[in-house]
């Protein structure tokens, strides 16, 4: 080990520390760092400026409402970082609303007096980038070569969870919801498990950040399967959520709601972190997507029918 002193203000970064053996280098983490189990009693090194307990729809109108006036959805404690003296920070670029940025880490270090850090920022688009992500992570605290095994035995897997669903049955044309109010779609990495798992993404692009929709566009896209998997909701709060939309007439179209087949994940836990869990969000949907064939132990858990 090389003695490092670590901050992840990003889940998947925890994550991707503790797979390439760094756990024990975390001194502090973001306020929604909660894996592996232990990672909790770490300082929390940030707070959402927003109320995340609000339903979505608010949720959407106080982010969108800070981004219009080019105000920070997060902030981060100066004070702290001077206190916990970090060499390393991992935070983000990708996207200013699922976690701490990098002008955000920037100018904190700034006004921390006596910090001299780097800052590894990730921003990760497919699943090759995941992998890259783990690969520069594992450089950043010097396990690459543990690293370089991490991402070999993770590609591995899907690899096989592939041959597993191949030749079956017809593939099913599937919708993941990554937000219900207003509704968007997961891109990104998601179109690569859906097609991994076993089916066909119809709204989703891979490498492309998600984008926004109608629920006419649903409706035209009318996907046998709908995956719901909301950025930061479990499944208890995405039932919760799911339940002011379900009488609208675009929703009781779908062929999906005719032949119960709409399905909640944990999208807090998986899917939108960009991680070693990748893996299991694959083995979600393939379960999913192919009952009675796949059974890797996620249900009820990592998902549950509507």
């Amino acid at each position: 080990m090389t003695g490092h002193r670590i901050i992840s203000l990003l889940p998947s970064a925890t994550e991707i520390v503790a797979a390439v053996s760094g756990i024990d280098q975390l001194v502090g983490r973001s306020h929604e760092c909660d894996h592996p189990p232990g990672v909790e009693s770490l300082p929390v090194c940030c707070r959402p400026k927003i109320d995340i307990t609000a339903p979505g729809i608010e949720i959407d109108r106080q982010v969108k409402q800070r981004l219009a006036a080019a105000v920070s959805i997060f902030e981060v404690n100066q004070d702290l970082l001077g206190t916990l003296q970090p060499d390393l920070i991992i935070t983000q670029d990708q996207c200013e609303v699922c976690a701490v940025n990098l002008a955000d880490v920037e100018a904190a270090l700034g006004d921390a007096s006596g910090v001299s850090t780097r800052v590894l920022s990730l921003a990760p688009a497919s699943l090759a980038d995941v992998w890259q992500s783990i690969v520069a992570v594992g450089e950043a605290i010097g396990e690459p070569d543990r690293a370089a095994r991490v991402t070999a035995g993770l590609e591995s897997r899907l690899q096989a969870l592939s041959s597993t669903v191949a030749g079956g049955r017809d593939r099913p044309r599937v919708a993941c919801i990554e937000w219900i109010e207003p509704l968007m779609v997961a891109g990104n990495w998601v179109p690569e498990l859906v097609e991994l798992a076993g089916g066909i993404d119809v709204l989703g692009t891979a490498g492309v950040h998600s984008p926004w929709i109608d629920w006419s566009d649903l409706a035209v896209a009318d996907p046998d399967v709908v995956v719901m998997m909301p950025c930061g909701f479990d499944i208890q709060r995405t039932r919760s959520e799911l339940s002011a939309v379900v009488d609208q007439t675009d929703w009781q179209g779908l062929r999906a709601v005719a032949d119960g087949r709409i399905f909640l994940t944990d999208g807090h836990q998986f899917f939108n972190r960009p991680g070693p869990r990748l893996v299991e969000s694959a083995e979600i949907l393939a379960e999913i997507l192919n009952p009675g064939r796949c059974d890797f132990g996620h249900h009820p858990t990592g998902w549950q029918p509507l």
